[in-house]
């Protein structure tokens, strides 16, 4: 988890802040040298914009270093529009630009990537979000591994993780919080997707408190539910608020359980898949492919 937290860290404080400072601060011989460095900086925020997980620090840093971006990127196109286009002397700056080329081509392909995973051609299946009353937020989500770490896992290809964010923008009370009571998202009521039939259910394993988790039951406690022929998943529920057995009917809204904390976690989210003959199923919420980084209230 430290190794998870100090990636993020990197990708966004430090990237965004040495990629703005540099555009800022840059001595620029030449407008084509500005615009490899404009064009570097603006896919390395981007990239993080889209791809990286912002319900740690706050959902709104996001929007801070677009903001950021754009008055520096204005300031320094000032400075850069009465340079040459081409450079005096572009022998001497083979490397640096060479480099630059480089990094354009890796945060090209990195954003080529998140974009791709923002949409599916696939049959997808239509569900009502299963929580209410909350500002919620998809950790992971999408059709690629840049957006969801999931989609290496044909069952889970389209599985989603949400989790709830509070008025800083942020899902829980501190960076990493043992009790469970400071994850915004903990003990939230959890409603059926669709009209079904309930497959499966299990109500007694606890709840952990992170970073434990318990990877001989993945799921920890869950329902399962036959909606259209396809299985919606629903896991890590807390111990005791399963309120459904196999054999019952359930209708679209009505209470089945809460988050919890069990089974192979991190910490509390609802994890939600819809899988069929063994292959995962994209889902829509009224009508939205939901990716990492979507709201849902």
């Amino acid at each position: 988890m430290i190794v998870a937290i100090l990636q993020l860290i990197v990708v966004q404080f430090i990237l965004p802040a040495y990629f703005i400072y540099s555009l800022w601060r840059g001595k620029y011989q030449s407008r084509l040298e500005w615009i490899l460095h404009g064009l570097l900086a603006l896919l390395v925020i981007s990239w993080g914009f889209f791809s990286s997980p912002w319900s740690w620090f706050s959902y709104y840093l996001r929007f801070v270093w677009v903001l950021l971006f754009i008055v520096v990127f204005i300031i320094s196109w000032r400075k850069a529009r009465e340079l040459s286009f081409w450079l005096n002397d572009i022998g001497k700056q083979k490397f640096s630009l060479g480099i630059s080329i480089l990094l354009i081509g890796i945060f090209g392909m990195y954003n080529v990537w998140v974009f791709s995973g923002f949409s599916t051609n696939e049959q997808a299946i239509e569900l009502d979000f299963p929580l209410k009353d909350g500002w919620y937020y998809v950790g992971q989500g999408g059709n690629h591994v840049q957006l969801n770490y999931h989609h290496a896992y044909p069952d889970q290809k389209y599985a989603l993780d949400v989790l709830e964010l509070n008025q800083f923008g942020m899902r829980a009370m501190g960076i990493y919080p043992e009790q469970l009571s400071k994850y915004e998202i903990y003990e939230d009521t959890l409603y059926s997707p669709c009209t079904g039939e309930i497959n499966e259910s299990r109500n007694d394993l606890p709840d952990l408190a992170p970073p434990k988790a318990d990877p001989k039951h993945p799921e920890g406690n869950y329902v399962k539910v036959n909606c259209e022929n396809t299985t919606i998943l629903i896991a890590h529920m807390k111990k005791g608020s399963v309120l459904v057995e196999a054999g019952d009917a359930v209708k679209t809204g009505q209470p089945i359980g809460q988050v919890g904390n069990s089974g192979n976690t991190t910490e509390p989210h609802l994890h939600i898949h819809a899988e069929k003959d063994g292959k995962g199923v994209p889902i829509r919420f009224d009508g939205k492919f939901l990716v990492r980084n979507s709201l849902v209230w």
